[in-house]
């Protein structure tokens, strides 16, 4: 049988439990999300990382770690990093070029000090950039955007990745096709976008065609786009093959978002239970899929029953484990050593980043 690692699980605390190793040590298990009840300060947070790391080299840490009010790690050490949007009225405070130019360098100094600062402790990947765009009445993503124009976002996106790929880091462009039209909070329920796919292509999925020979990962969103399809971006073979794939020609991986959120779960007005959802993601196009926020719940019974049901559906043959997956996660993974705390502090590039990002307007 092929082999392929599709899940992104979570861990339960500061060090790994016994529980904890026995999961990450399952070979279902790709990946491991770390939250803000992780991290107590950099040396456990390095610590935890080799713990991880110890159980499986493989093994992909991830965070979300944007910037702005989406940072897990804010204290010791750590730089405060700018929302995004500050990237974008940066690049429209003087109305010209030399603006743009002067917002795409501190984005590419705040995408060096995210990833330089992430793999220090050994954070291997980060959920970023947001490259939804800012339509002025969404809750879940305003200033997390850098701005309402799909061009600006994309030039902006691109300078913030180089400054990831410099420190060694890929990233995740997210939420696709655009979750910045809609109102509701998709971690409380499943927003409705009624608008064509015509219209959505010229506009918030643009920057996805833009990026696709730059883009490491993708995450689709919790919106269900009607026009386009009944299912959720992220259940939905019509956006994840037809219109990401094939029609904007992105090759690498795609993450679920998180499945945990009871809204996640509902396909076609129908709830459904984790595993029915994994294998829908999975089927759908996604190369892995996130189940956050459960390991201290019921003891992690939903991870535990989880593995089994996937462990059981590649048995019978209701899914199966694909080699290209498996290549796109591994790819994600950093390529060279990371430069060490202490080493990085003195380090003039990152020196210079910090410098720049101090230069922003507000």
């Amino acid at each position: 049988m092929s082999h392929h690692a599709p899940l992104v699980i979570d861990v339960a605390g500061h060090r790994l439990t016994p529980a904890d190793r026995r999961r990450l040590s399952h070979p279902l298990v790709g990946g491991v999300i770390l939250f803000g009840r992780n991290w107590k300060d950099r040396a456990q947070l390095t610590r935890l990382c080799a713990q991880i790391k110890a159980v499986r080299r493989d093994l992909l840490i991830a965070v979300d770690h944007e910037g702005g009010r989406v940072q897990r790690f804010r204290t010791d050490g750590f730089t405060h990093l700018p929302p995004m949007a500050a990237l974008g009225r940066a690049w429209l405070s003087g109305g010209d070029a030399a603006s743009a130019l002067v917002a795409c360098n501190a984005a590419t100094a705040a995408g060096h000090v995210l990833a330089a600062e992430l793999r220090a402790c050994g954070v291997d990947l980060s959920f970023a950039p947001v490259l939804d765009l800012d339509h002025g009445g969404s809750s879940v993503i305003g200033d997390r955007a850098f701005g309402r124009d799909p061009h600006m976002v994309t030039v902006l996106a691109q300078a913030l990745v180089h400054g990831m790929r410099q420190a060694g880091m890929a990233h995740c462009g997210k939420h696709f096709p655009g979750h910045g039209f809609v109102r509701a909070d998709s971690h409380l329920d499943i927003p409705v976008d009624r608008r064509s796919l015509k219209a959505i292509l010229a506009d918030d999925a643009a920057p996805y065609g833009w990026l696709s020979a730059s883009l490491s990962a993708v995450m689709p969103a919790h919106v269900i786009y009607p026009r386009v399809d009944s299912r959720p971006a992220g259940f939905s073979t019509r956006w994840l093959q037809e219109v990401l794939r094939q029609r904007l020609g992105f090759t690498g991986a795609v993450f679920s978002d998180d499945l945990s959120m009871a809204a996640a779960r509902v396909i076609e007005g129908r709830a459904v239970d984790f595993t029915e959802a994994s294998l829908a993601a999975l089927d759908a196009g996604c190369d892995m899929v996130l189940l956050c926020n459960q390991s201290v719940e019921d003891g992690g019974a939903p991870i535990d029953a989880a593995i089994e049901a996937l462990s059981q559906a590649a048995l019978e043959g209701r899914w199966q484990p694909r080699d290209a997956s498996e290549e796109r996660r591994r790819a994600l993974l950093p390529s060279g050593p990371a430069t060490p705390w202490d080493a990085l502090m003195v380090d003039p590039r990152y020196i210079q980043a910090l410098t720049l990002l101090d230069g922003l307007p507000g």
